[in-house]
Parts: structure tokens; sequence; C-alpha cells
């Protein structure tokens, strides 16, 4: 069977049920899959009750057991407990992206294909697939795009190519920095994190400085002005003066990528977030990882009121981020084959992998970078970051923390790229040995 065999299969499934139970995670790719699905369902004329969850343990697993709906579709997680659910007495569907074994279960799957589910789909693509409607391709976007996965390749350029015949998306290069299309210029590089600019960022007053030393007006009138604002000769001039200030601050690799491919959602409002998928990824990752994933996906379904309440959410989030960057910048370790960051008790677990994969603007990008948080029940919360040049020479993150976690030590797994884990409090330091020895076997093979 073809993957849209498959993809064909779980769609006339789901069209010849009612009454659902909806199950996603709570990251951007699960809050995308999540509403793609729900609105999938709603445009079927379907009943449905919808759920998110951090992971599928048995808490989990025993909470969809007791639920009174038959019928369960499961995005953005299911592949690696097909064993536990096989034992229900429910139908599942599964549309994820993660490793996973064979099962009775129906599921949609790209690694079932042969196609790559770490850097060409994830679960909001596979969900778009599955549902076959061209107008819910900034779903699966955005959901791409919050998982890392970008520049689109593959099976997502296919779903772009889609969304741009049908008037909802639309491709080009630009600066890729959060804030291009909502923020006004002086906030637009004083807040930005990722890259991190030395001397600019959380310094107003240098950013006012940069913008006259390259003659770039802050205002036109009374009105600050935002990068949308800017003419093509004003923008090609901070363009060219921000990857040079990044050249010569030794931020190689920022300055090579800060000009990327971007991906609009026409059918969202302009000079919001919504508008950008990169920032709008941002803005569903502020609602999954501070317990609102709720406003989230009520946002990308554009119910009244939801993106408020998600811009409040994104505020704190970028807050949070700055503070944790700030203080990762000052106490992450080399440990030779990895960096790693002891940020217990002081970065929120629900955000700790973003901070991690925040540190590649300052620290060696040869190395993966592993950092741990508290979880609410006092669980050390891993989470692993590597780049696309350490995956091409073998690393696979998830491979490694599985294998760290194993003879009881916790549990763990994930993407090449980007994995986590959960390990007891006693076990980090036999953790900390495993990995680092599975790191050094993968990369140098």
């Amino acid at each position: 069977m073809s993957f849209l065999d498959a993809c064909k299969e779980a769609r006339e499934h789901i069209s010849s049920r009612d009454n659902y139970l909806l199950v996603h995670h709570y990251d951007a790719d699960g809050l995308s899959s999540g509403a793609l699905t729900a609105a999938a369902l709603e445009r079927m004329g379907k009943s449905y009750s919808r759920i998110c969850v951090r992971k599928l343990a048995d808490k989990e697993l025993e909470l969809i057991a007791g639920r009174k709906e038959k019928n369960v579709i499961l995005v953005d997680l299911g592949s690696a407990q097909t064993e536990s659910l096989e034992r229900m007495d429910k139908t599942f569907v599964i549309i994820d992206h993660h490793q996973g074994e064979q099962s009775s279960i129906l599921e949609v799957n790209p690694r079932m294909h042969g196609i790559d589910g770490s850097h060409e789909m994830c679960s909001a693509s596979a969900a778009y697939f599955v549902f076959n409607v061209k107008e819910f391709a900034p779903y699966g976007v955005v959901g791409s795009v919050g998982d890392m996965q970008f520049p689109l390749i593959g099976w997502n350029r296919r779903m772009l190519k889609d969304g741009e015949e049908a008037g909802v998306l639309r491709a080009y290069n630009d600066l890729n920095i959060f804030g291009r299309v909502s923020r006004t210029l002086v906030p637009f590089l004083t807040y930005s994190v990722d890259p991190y600019f030395p001397g600019l960022t959380n310094n107003e007053q240098n950013v006012i400085a940069f913008y006259n030393e390259i003659g770039i007006e802050l205002k036109n009138g009374d009105e600050w002005r935002a990068y949308s604002d800017l003419s093509e000769y004003e923008k090609r001039t901070l363009r060219s003066a921000l990857v040079a200030y990044l050249y010569n601050r030794g931020r190689r690799y920022d300055a090579e990528h800060i000009i990327s491919e971007v991906y609009e959602l026409l059918n969202f409002p302009e000079r919001t977030e919504l508008r950008d998928a990169s920032e709008f990824s941002t803005l569903l990752n502020a609602c999954g990882r501070h317990d609102k994933p709720d406003v989230g996906v009520n946002t990308l379904l554009m119910r009244q009121g939801a993106y408020e309440r998600a811009k409040s959410m994104l505020e704190y989030h970028r807050k949070v981020l700055r503070e944790g960057i700030e203080y990762a910048l000052n106490k992450v370790a080399d440990f030779g084959i990895f960096y790693f960051l002891d940020a217990r008790g002081v970065i929120d677990d629900g955000v700790i992998g973003v901070v991690a994969g925040m540190l590649y603007s300052s620290v060696d990008r040869t190395k993966p970078i592993l950092a741990i948080a508290l979880d609410k029940e006092g669980m050390i919360k891993v989470s692993a970051r590597g780049t696309k040049s350490l995956i091409d020479n073998g690393l696979d993150l998830g491979k490694a923390l599985s294998e760290s976690c194993s003879a009881g030590i916790g549990v763990g797994g994930g993407h090449d790229i980007a994995a986590g884990a959960t390990i007891e409090p006693d076990k980090l330091n036999q953790f900390l040995r495993v990995f680092g020895e599975a790191v050094r076997n993968q990369v140098q093979k």
C-alpha cells in the first residue's frame, strides 16, 4: 500500500463513523495536527471531543480507556504505544510521524512508507494528506515549521505547492527573525533571541543607535514603523547590516541563515503573528508549553477571542525564553562529546528544549546539546538538540536517548535532530555516561 493509499483508507474509515475522541500532543505540531483534524471532522459533520496530552504514558492511556467514545483518533502520538492501544475495546486511527512498530491498528505514518518523518513530513502534514483539503495546507506548514522541518522539502513541499495553488500560502526569501510581520522595528531587534544579537538583544538604546547608523527612520510621523513598512531598498539595507553585524561578532552560522525561505499564511490576519508560519508556531508553543493548548487550537480554528488570549501567552513565553537563554549562556558546560545545561529549578521543563536549541546561536554546532529541568513530579526532564550537519555525520538523538534510558534509567526517544526523555533524579550520572557513549559511537563510526 502506498502512502496516499493509506491516507485514503484512513479518510474513508473516519468518514464512516461518528462520535470521536480526538487526542493530540501539546507542541506546535501537535496543536496544528489536532486543529487540522478537528477542522476536518467539522467539515465532515462529525461530532467529537478533544483532549491534549504532553505524553502517552500509563495515566493518559487509562484516561483514554475510561472514555465513553469508542472511536479514537490519535495525532502526533500513538505509534510507540500500539501494544497498549490494541488491548482497549476501541477503534483507533493513528496519524503520527514518530518511530513505532507495525500493528493491527490503522495508522498513517510516513516512516512506514519510506518517507523521512524527521525532515519531510510531520504529523500536521501527514494529517493534511489524510484529509486532502488544500485550504488546510497552512495548518500543515505551521506544524512542519514548528517541528524544525524547514525549509520545506519532499512531501512538505508538495503540500506547500497545494496551498499556493489554493491561494492560502506564499513562500519567499526574507529575514527569518521573529517579529518580521508583527513587531515594530525597535522591539523587532530588542527582543530577538533566535538569533541572539550580542549588544542589541535586550538593549533598546543600542538598537535605536543601530538603526540610526544605517539610516533607517523608526517613525512615519507619529506611527512607529515595522519591517513590513520599509521600502525594498530599506529592507535590503537592514538585511545586509544584520548579516555583517553577526559576521563581525563571530556568529557565522546565524549570519548565513538569517535570510531564508519564509511562509506567509494568506488566510490569516495581516500584521499579526498568525500571518507567518514561524511566528505562528512560536505562538502555539507558547500556548502548549504553558498549559493553554486549547487556546492554541482555537486560535488556529479562528475562534472568537482566542488570538487575544494566545498573544498574552506569547508575551509571557518570550519573556521566559529571554531569561532562559541569558541563564543558559552563562551556565552551559562543555562535556567533550556534547554540551550540557543543568537548569533544574531555574528553567521550566516546558521550554527547556526550546532554550537548548537556541544555544546554538553561541556554542559550537559540531556537538549536540543536552539540557535538563525538573517536571511537576520532580522527575528530570531531558531535552536534546542537534544540527543537520551532525545528523549527516551519524547522530540520532532519538536512538541515543532510547539507549540511555534502558535498564530502568527512564523513558526516552524522539527524532534524530530533537529528542527528549524523563529519568529518575538519582540516575542522572549513569544516564550522562551512557548518553555520552551512545553519541560517541554514532558520530565516530
